[in-house]
C-alpha cells in the first residue's frame, strides 16, 4: 500500500530571520527531567525483562510518574535533607503472560533507584529518597491492540501525532551545547554545580541572552564569597561555549534570583530543587529532541516511559525528528523542514493516516528538485520504523 505522504512548500519568515526566538532546556536533575529519566529507565528495564522471560516486549506504559518534593536545610559547608523526596511510579504493565509471572513492580523500583543513583551523585539513596510503585495492568482493548505475537508491524495504540523539525537554530544549538558541556565536562572539575539546571535562551534580533538557574551543592562551598566566585566562573565558561556557535552578541546570567547581601542563594544539599519545593511530572519538560521550542510546532505527548513497540506518542515523535534531520543532511536546498506523522488507533504504525512534510526551501531552490528525495527518505523511514524499538531499548535514542 502506498503511504500517504504529503509534501508542500512552506511560506514564512525563516526562524533565524524572525525578531524573537525562545529556547528552553531542563537539564538532567530538574524534577521534570528526573521524572522523564525514571520513566524511560523503567520502560527499558521492563522491555528487557519481557524479552528475557517471554521472548517479546509486552504491553506497558510508565509515562505517568511523579516527583514530590522533599524538604531540606542547605547551608554552606553541608546541610541536610529533613524530609525525603518521594517518587511515585504509576502507569500500566503486563504482569502475567501465558502462565509466566513478571515481577514488574520490583523491576520498576530497581530501575528507578539505579537511575537516581547514577544521575544525582550527591543524593543519599538510603535516606533522601522514597520510591513507591503503583503499576496497574492495561485495559483489555489496548492489550489486544498490542499483541506481540500477531502483528508485524504493530498496530498503533492511539490516534495521535509526532512532530519533528530541522535544522536546529543557533539558539537551539547553543542551549544543547551548553547543557552537554556542563554535564560531561564542567561538573567533573567543579562538583559544586548540581544536576538541576534550567537554561532559557532569548534571541532578540542579533542578541542572545542565556539565563541559567543552577542548583549549587552546599558541601562544596564554604561561604557566600566562594559561591559568588563559582557563579561567575560558570558564567564565564558558558559564554565561551556559546560564542563557539554564533557571531551574534551573547549575554549570560546565572542565578538571577540570588540576593547576596541576604545570603539568599540557590544552594542545595543534593544538587536538585526536588529536595525542597519543586515537584516534577513525566512529559512536562523537554521534547524528544532535548529542547522546549515555542517557536516551532511541538507535540505535547510525553515521549519517555511509553512502550517502544506501538505507542505513537513515543515512536512518531522520535521518527519525525530523525527524518527531519536526515532530510536536511542528505537533501540540498532545505532551509527548514517540519514533519508531522499522524496515526489511527489499530492501524499499522508504518502506514500513518498522513505524513505531512512542510519545507521552507532555500532562496532560488525549486521544490520539484527537493520533493522526490524527501519523499523517498520519509517512505524509507516508515518502512523501517520497527528499527527504532531496538535503539530505544539499548538507550541509543534520547527521549527528553
Amino acid at each position: 500500500m502506498k503511504r500517504n505522504i504529503k509534501i508542500e512548500a512552506l511560506q514564512q519568515i525563516p526562524l533565524e530571520r524572525q525578531e524573537i526566538e525562545l529556547v528552553e532546556k531542563k537539564c538532567i536533575g530538574h524534577p521534570d527531567s528526573l521524572a522523564d529519566g525514571i520513566a524511560e529507565s523503567i520502560s527499558r528495564a521492563l522491555s528487557m525483562a519481557y524479552i528475557k522471560e517471554c521472548g517479546a516486549i509486552l504491553h506497558h506504559n510508565t509515562d505517568q510518574g511523579e516527583i514530590v518534593a522533599g524538604e531540606s536545610q542547605p547551608k554552606f559547608g553541608g546541610g541536610k535533607v529533613i524530609r525525603p523526596i518521594y517518587v511515585l511510579i504509576n502507569g500500566r504493565a503486563t504482569k502475567q503472560f501465558e502462565g509466566i509471572s513478571i515481577p514488574t513492580d520490583a523491576i520498576a523500583v530497581e530501575a528507578a533507584r539505579t537511575y537516581l543513583k547514577k544521575t544525582l551523585t550527591n543524593l543519599n539513596m538510603d535516606r533522601d529518597i522514597i520510591v513507591d510503585c503503583r503499576l496497574g495492568t492495561g485495559s483489555t482493548d489496548l492489550r489486544d491492540v498490542f499483541n506481540p505475537c500477531q502483528n508485524s508491524p504493530p498496530r498503533a495504540n492511539d490516534t495521535s501525532f509526532g512532530v519533528g523539525h530541522a535544522p536546529f537554530s543557533e539558539a537551539e544549538t547553543i542551549v544543547r551545547e551548553v547543557s552537554d558541556f556542563i554535564d560531561t565536562t564542567y561538573r567533573k572539575k567543579h562538583p559544586i554545580v548540581g544536576q538541576d539546571i534550567k537554561i532559557m535562551a532569548l534571541r532578540d534580533g542579533n542578541t542572545i541572552t542565556l539565563t541559567l538557574a543552577c542548583a549549587m551543592v552546599d558541601r562544596y562551598c564554604s561561604d557566600v564569597k566562594e559561591y559568588i566566585e563559582q557563579v561567575d566562573l560558570l558564567q564565564e565558561h558558558v559564554l565561551k561555549v556559546a560564542k563557539k556557535h554564533t557571531k551574534r552578541t551573547v549575554h549570560v546570567a546565572v542565578n538571577t534570583a540570588d540576593v547576596y547581601e541576604d545570603e539568599s542563594v540557590f544552594l542545595t544539599v543534593t544538587g536538585t530543587s526536588a529536595e525542597m519545593g519543586d515537584d516534577g511530572s513525566v512529559g512536562r519538560g523537554n521534547r524528544c529532541n532535548g529542547l522546549i521550542t515555542p517557536n516551532r510546532p511541538m507535540s505535547m505527548e510525553a515521549t519517555s516511559g511509553k512502550n517502544p513497540i506501538n505507542h505513537i506518542g513515543k515512536i512518531y515523535n522520535v521518527l519525525s525528528t530523525q527524518l527531519a534531520q536526515e532530510c536536511v543532511a542528505k537533501v540540498d536546498g532545505i532551509d527548514e523542514i517540519y514533519i508531522r506523522l499522524l496515526s489511527q488507533i489499530g492501524k499499522p504504525i508504518d502506514q500513518p493516516l498522513v505524513a505531512s512534510v512542510q519545507i521552507l526551501p532555500k532562496k532560488g531552490m525549486n521544490m520539484n528538485a527537493i520533493r522526490s528525495d524527501v519523499e523517498s527518505i520519509v517512505d524509507g523511514g516508515l518502512a523501517e520504523i520497527t528499527c527504532i524499538t531496538e535503539k530505544i531499548i539499548r538507550g541509543e535514542i534520547k527521549t527528553f
